[in-house]
């Protein structure tokens, strides 16, 4: 008679009755009981949908508007999808899969899932760190968006002309100016050249000829009334207080939105995930019916396919993908240990990351077509004219708005749909730090509310920094380098526990008990080998094309990029320290101690019901491997017990 492991389906069968057994109550109190997590404190997802629009308000971001469409011309237009798609299917939704597991699986935050191999659990502390850094200078960043809103009230929009009290005589208006091109003389952005007679006398008026000297309404308006931006990260300055105040606002609504955990996300996400979605919308109609908007889309999409034998547009493609979707940041992990325990998350890890890949090469065409139009009207070359980051956002893309019919109408969807993109990314990821905390300090479970109160008036008396004249450059430092190597390496531990050392088998059948049904193969080719290698090309490619950091034509001194290396390594030292404490704090031979933190401890499902099944179904698989080569007799035999 053929053995158990020659019959793989004998084993399925074995652990699929166990799983059906208890799913349906036995030995249980009831099936019903088994929905609800006993510490009600902690809490669930009033429905999936809440937990789907938590992922997507996560997930899609900022960087969707202003640092995909960019990245996609830079990188061979059409062509940059092909890398990106594989990126996605290869690594992102593997990633995203693994972390919805392990947060549905335990019901805990970032740092409980560190159970699976308590060795590591200094990733855990590291992700906190990150968070904490990137929330608060991030709140910064969804303030500027309330400072442009301000301004649409009034009769004419402050970013139109070079007539404001702030203006420079380097402020050139470029709303009115039509140009003609010829093949020896025509204006660059680069270099600020035409053959347009009023140009020539705007020029010989000011006398300046080069681009450092050459600034739009937009630009001076941003720089000079909004940040009052200082020399360099040399001058901070004072604060501002009318960004202060726009800060004060932010936070505010911030610690409204996670006030009571995910009883305030759940209902808040249904207006801040989605009405930017109804924004981009309109936009994009708008866009594609403006003059040169084709232009622009075509300047887009056009594929350069020699692009591809480029080993940077591929890391760029790695890259985009990994920060995009958001994993190695808790936030994942946070929201799923809310999710029903039976709940479908294989479903969830392909939609979301789908989604929000959707959202960015769309968002590309809204960008793109309104580009083209500000291409169309001052002559200026798309490719000088597009940009990426913060001087997409709040310089060029309002530059081309303050040139549209009802300009104020527009400017004030376009700025709604940037906070509200870094609003619901924000307040995740805080909540995901005060889940975290809670988690690990259960007592402290019932002063929730002061938790967070505390948790939100600490970051915002950091974040004040950032509202000051040299603010800008601290933020652009911090984005650089605080998070770009430490999430990279945080997930390639992640893969390593989950595929290497708790054992890509033990988690499948993890999944199995969830769902009932075993994730395809493709999944352990992925945890075991597909994912980590590209982890490993995403975390050396991200080092050796690192750029040193600029902002507003100023290169930091040596003294700043030590200072930003160090806010990479004060979240990665906490890996090995924890590492060190761990095996000698301990009682017993370093060899030991070290053994003895690899192996998983307390990975459980929080509910008492679902433990008791649990730990049959596990009696079951440790049965089925100890009979693996035995007789078909003896596995019918256990079947009967």
């Amino acid at each position: 008679m053929p053995s158990v492991k020659q019959q793989p389906h004998l084993n399925d069968a074995l652990l699929k009755k166990v799983h059906n057994e208890n799913r349906t109550g036995r030995n249980s109190t009831s099936a019903t009981n088994a929905k609800y997590d006993p510490d009600e404190d902690r809490g669930r997802w009033a429905s999936k949908t809440e937990f789907l629009l938590s992922c997507l308000g996560y997930a899609i971001g900022l960087g969707n508007v202003w640092r995909f469409p960019y990245l996609c011309y830079r990188s061979g237009g059409g062509a940059f999808l092909i890398p990106y798609l594989l990126m996605l299917f290869l690594c992102g939704i593997p990633l995203f899969f693994m972390e919805i597991v392990m947060g549905q699986f335990s019901s805990l935050g970032f740092m409980g899932i560190f159970r699976l191999s308590p060795l590591f659990k200094g990733a855990g502390y590291a992700i906190l760190i990150v968070n904490l850094i990137c929330t608060i200078y991030y709140s910064i960043i969804i303030a500027y968006p309330l400072m442009f809103l301000r301004h649409i009230f009034s009769a004419k929009l402050p970013w139109e002309s070079c007539e404001n009290e702030w203006n420079t005589n380097h402020c050139i208006e470029v709303t009115d100016v039509s140009l003609k091109h010829n093949s020896n003389n025509y204006l660059s952005y680069e270099k600020c050249i035409c053959n347009d007679l009023r140009f020539y006398l705007q020029m010989a008026k000011h006398n300046f000829t080069t681009r450092g000297e050459f600034r739009t309404p937009a630009d001076e308006f941003f720089h000079l009334e909004i940040l009052k931006i200082s020399g360099g990260i040399h001058e901070i300055g004072t604060v501002q207080w009318s960004l202060f105040a726009a800060l004060v606002l932010s936070w505010i609504l911030v610690y409204i939105s996670i006030i009571k955990g995910i009883k305030t996300v759940g209902k808040v996400v249904y207006f801040t995930a989605t009405f930017p979605f109804v924004i981009l919308f309109i936009l994009f109609i708008r866009g594609v019916t403006l003059p040169g908007a084709m232009k622009g889309i075509l300047f887009y999409i056009k594929p350069e396919w020699s692009r591809l034998a480029d080993l940077k547009v591929w890391a760029d493609a790695a890259i985009q993908i990994f920060f995009s979707l958001g994993p190695g940041w808790g936030g994942i992990v946070n929201m799923a240990s809310f999710n029903n325990f039976r709940n479908n998350a294989k479903s969830d890890s392909i939609l979301v990351p789908i989604i929000n890949c959707s959202t960015s090469i769309f968002a590309g065409f809204v960008v793109f077509s309104v580009l083209g139009f500000l291409s169309h009207q001052t002559g200026i070359p798309v490719a000088d004219v597009a940009t990426s980051g913060p001087g997409l956002a709040f310089v060029t893309y309002p530059q081309a708005i303050a040139m549209l019919p009802f300009s104020h109408i527009w400017a004030g969807l376009f700025f709604c749909m940037l906070f509200f993109l870094g609003l619901d990314s924000l307040f995740v990821q805080i909540e995901s730090i005060v889940s975290s905390v809670l988690d690990e300090i259960p007592k402290v479970r019932p002063y929730k509310y002061a938790v967070t109160f505390i948790s939100c008036f600490f970051m915002f008396l950091v974040s004040i920094i950032f509202a000051t004249n040299g603010g800008m450059y601290i933020v652009q430092l911090l984005d650089w380098y605080s998070a770009s190597v430490s999430v990279i390496l945080i997930c390639i531990i992640e893969v390593l526990i989950v595929a290497w050392i708790y054992g890509v088998d033990n988690f499948v059948d993890d999944i199995y008990f969830m769902l009932g049904k075993k994730p395809e193969r493709i999944w352990h080719y992925c945890w075991k080998y597909v994912t980590p290698l590209i982890l490993v090309f995403i975390f050396f490619t991200s080092i050796v094309f690192n750029r040193p950091v600029r902002y507003n034509d100023q290169v930091y001194p040596d003294w700043a990029v030590a200072l930003g290396w160090c806010s990479c390594a004060i979240s990665i030292i906490c890996i090995p320290l924890y590492m060190l404490w761990t095996v000698c704090h301990r009682k017993g031979t370093l060899r030991e101690n070290f053994t003895d933190s690899l192996k998983t401890k307390f990975w459980l499902p929080a509910q008492d019901d679902y433990r008791m099944a649990y730990a049959e179904f596990k009696t079951a698989r440790k049965l089925m491997d100890e009979l693996s080569g035995r007789n078909f007799e003896k596995v019918e035999m256990l079947k009967k017990v």
